[in-house]
């Protein structure tokens, strides 16, 4: 799918050098799936402290009883 976004060049510039891609798409790609891993990364710790946790469990038992 074709998309046009008007880029700021210095920064694409930049994120090429910086992140050694060779063209655009590969430096805006990469940027794209950074981006998303840190906002699922922001949520998962926004859990933090949310969720009961158990420090008798032990894990190996529940792994031996399968």
């Amino acid at each position: 799918m074709a998309t046009n976004l008007a880029l700021d060049p210095k920064l694409i510039d930049e994120a090429r050098r910086l992140g050694k891609h060779r063209t655009k798409k590969a430096a805006v790609t990469a940027a794209l799936e950074e981006y998303v891993r840190r906002i699922r990364q922001l949520r998962i710790v926004g859990h933090f402290g949310t969720i009961d946790f158990d420090r008798a469990y032990d894990y190996k038992a529940a792994r031996r009883a399968r």
